[in-house]
């Protein structure tokens, strides 16, 4: 061997054993994981495409729970005592919901938690949303979470929610996902005509008040006006207005007096699809934070007998600041876990609770910022998410100095990194751009401030708050797989 050769090897084993990068993960899968990744990218698709918003999330989790023989807290017979291995979930109001198998362990020695989101930023309709203006027909609506205003203009969109009748039936409303539907809109202005909207910040040329949704103009045919036998023509107003909401009766069985009370969320229509020509990323809306709640559902399908009870924990309101009877700050998931106690223990008071949290771990599962070199001067790349290098574990999130920050200590950070290691998990660490550049925040700080020791851990996303989103089949996979490590112990 020359003295090259030997100085060379030298150098490539310095490097091995001092530096640390990350892979690419499609580099690291063999042909049957390869195979894997494109099978739970299928799933994933049809998951989220029903999913479009936190009801309709929480009933597809709800529906495939008790598929795999999970039982409802709120059904069990009387007497029922949980031992390891009993598979149980509770939803909340229809908007959030846990999933639990029972451990080994007590539950007063802690609890492993994965926490996601199954809200995402939308157009809520206002109370009172039809109007008719110019011989058209709109729905007002207030914007839900941190939305680009302007990217809801000028794409196909679907109204989806519920309405509660007279006699207390509540309807299920659903239009524009069929192929056969029709779909909604909001207009934008014609370049010709923008002069005075093109000079103004990006962020004010659309305004809130200004996303009103484009939804009918024809006017009520004449024969039902005549039928109705109370007004002329002549004095009849609001034609277009009177015959939606004429055909929402037909429909739904509904007026307008139904639409003051009705939960509606205008979405992007249309199902979630692959991006690339090699199909490697998938385009939806409602990846923030849907994706990583799919995640850990793969990943509590698969637990069976864990040393300590393992949660999935969907919860709503995220994106507004987890407030609310169904967010992550409301009573319910403490109140479960108190509950689950009192059945497991048959006796319960305040500090079982205290010393199970303060030893519970969490994983905060929420996406993050992908890194994206067409916005290359939003990031600082050497500690960016990248897309396709796996699961990318955040140790703090927050705006400025880390405001409102949980912000993970080392000695955990390292333990949940080398299990990831330990089960041939891809991960990556990053974080929401460049200092003072933005920021953003999870629910991590919720449990943390219980006691708990809590990281944030997601998939990275691409143009995440926009009506369709970009993430990695590759980055998902090794988001389950890390999820499953971490809840099997």
């Amino acid at each position: 061997m020359s003295t090259t050769n030997v100085s060379t090897d030298r150098k490539a084993s310095i490097k091995d054993r001092l530096t640390h990068s990350f892979p690419i993960v499609w580099d690291q899968l063999d042909e049957i994981e390869t195979a894997a990744v494109f099978e739970m990218g299928e799933r994933y698709k049809s998951f989220i495409t029903l999913s479009k918003t936190e009801r309709l999330c929480a009933a597809e989790i709800k529906r495939i729970a008790e598929s795999q023989g999970y039982l409802n807290m709120d059904a069990l017979p009387e007497g029922f005592s949980p031992v390891a291995g009993d598979k149980l979930y509770r939803v909340n109001r229809g908007k959030a919901l846990v999933m639990i198998v029972v451990g080994k362990a007590p539950l007063e020695e802690g609890m492993h938690i994965v926490g996601s989101h199954i809200d995402a930023p939308r157009l809520d309709l206002k109370p009172v949303p039809l109007y008719e203006e110019s011989d058209m027909a709109f729905l007002k609506t207030h914007y839900y979470g941190g939305v680009k205003k302007y990217q809801w203009t000028s794409i196909p969109l679907a109204l989806h929610g519920t309405a509660r009748k007279e006699n207390g039936e509540l309807v299920e409303i659903r239009i524009g996902e069929d192929a056969n539907d029709p779909v909604l809109f909001i207009t934008d202005l014609l370049p010709h005509l923008a002069k005075d909207q093109v000079t103004k910040p990006l962020g004010e040329a659309i305004t809130g008040e200004g996303l009103n949704v484009l939804a009918g103009s024809v006017p009520l045919p004449k024969g039902d006006s005549e039928s109705e036998g109370s007004v002329s023509e002549e004095t009849l107003k609001d034609k277009v207005k009177l015959h939606l909401l004429k055909l929402l009766e037909a429909r739904y069985g509904i007026t307008e007096r139904e639409l003051v009370t009705a939960e509606l969320e205008i979405v992007p229509a249309g199902a979630a699809r692959d991006v690339g020509l090699d199909r490697g990323m998938i385009s939806s809306y409602g990846h923030d934070d849907r994706v990583c709640a799919f995640a850990s559902l793969e990943a509590i399908l698969g637990i069976q007998n864990p040393e300590k009870t393992a949660i999935a924990y969907f919860t709503d309101k995220e994106e507004v600041g987890s407030m609310g009877n169904t967010g992550a700050e409301s009573a319910f998931f403490e109140t479960t876990v108190a509950e689950l106690m009192l059945l497991q223990a048959g006796h319960y008071h305040d500090l079982m609770l205290r010393r199970a949290l303060a030893k519970t771990e969490v994983l905060s599962a929420d996406v993050s910022a992908g890194y994206d070199p067409n916005y290359s001067d939003a990031y600082d790349k050497r500690n960016s998410g990248m897309m396709g290098r796996g699961l990318e574990i955040m140790k703090y999130t927050g705006v400025r100095g880390k405001s409102g920050s949980s912000d993970a200590n080392g000695e955990f950070f390292d333990k949940v990194a080398r299990l990831f290691e330990a089960n041939k998990v891809c991960w990556q660490v990053g974080e929401l751009g460049k200092v003072d550049q933005g920021g953003g925040g999870t629910i991590a700080y919720i449990l943390a401030n219980k006691g708990a020791e809590v990281i944030d851990c997601g998939v990275p996303v691409l143009s995440m708050h926009a009506p369709y989103e970009v993430i990695s089949k590759a980055d998902l996979y090794m988001a389950a797989k890390g999820y499953m490590a971490f809840l099997n112990r």
